[in-house]
């Protein structure tokens, strides 16, 4: 059966969401020209007036989706504050788009320093170089910051910085939407009361 099927039936087939949303990633992975991965995340700052940005997934498994990003940036520091957050993911060709909402919690510093690894070796010095969401005076105060990193790290790894990692969003709720003809979309929410409690369906008015 495929994810098409699933929603627009009755999801028997799904008693949890993240298998699904496996089958939608996987299915924008194929079709979307640029980053299927990119996810618009929302935050809200200490006044509560509510930020959003895009950012990149970088991993998920039941315990949550996981994006890296500067402690220091306004997001960071949102994120810091209110321990909670929520993400959209709208693949366009696909007409689907998905809602997670929930507390964040602090990657492990073995997941971080792994990621971080992978990261490209300018991506690495950017991390270094960038004071992320604060006013820059000019580019090229931006190219000196890199070219003074770049050569202190020219030989060896590049450690990651001790303000840069990755948070975990752990979902208590979890929307699939799907177009349909005349708006009548087919929505289906997978919803709990704890990120460790049992997921219950409910199919939603479009």
């Amino acid at each position: 059966m495929s994810a098409n099927e699933l929603i627009s039936g009755d999801f028997t087939e799904r008693d949890e969401p993240f298998k699904l949303f496996a089958e939608w990633l996987k299915d924008a992975e194929g079709s979307e020209i640029n980053d299927p991965n990119a996810v618009a995340l929302a935050t809200v700052d200490e006044d509560g007036l509510p930020n959003v940005r895009m950012v990149l997934l970088k991993g998920f498994d039941s315990d949550g989706f996981v994006f890296y990003t500067n402690f220091e940036s306004q997001k960071g520091r949102e994120i810091l504050g209110q321990k909670k957050a929520a993400m959209c993911f709208h693949w366009k060709t696909l007409r689907r788009q998905v809602r997670v909402r929930g507390p964040v919690e602090i990657v492990t510093e073995e997941e971080a320093d792994a990621y971080f690894q992978t990261r490209a070796r300018g991506s690495r010095i950017g991390a270094w170089a960038s004071k992320q969401s604060r006013p820059l005076e000019s580019r090229f105060a931006l190219e000196r910051a890199v070219a003074e990193y770049t050569a202190r790290y020219a030989i060896g790894e590049i450690p990651r910085p001790p303000y840069w990692s990755g948070f975990r969003i752990k979902p208590v709720s979890i929307e699939f939407w799907k177009d349909q003809n005349f708006r009548l979309h087919d929505r289906i929410e997978f919803r709990r009361k704890a990120p460790e409690g049992d997921w219950q369906k409910i199919r939603m008015y479009p």
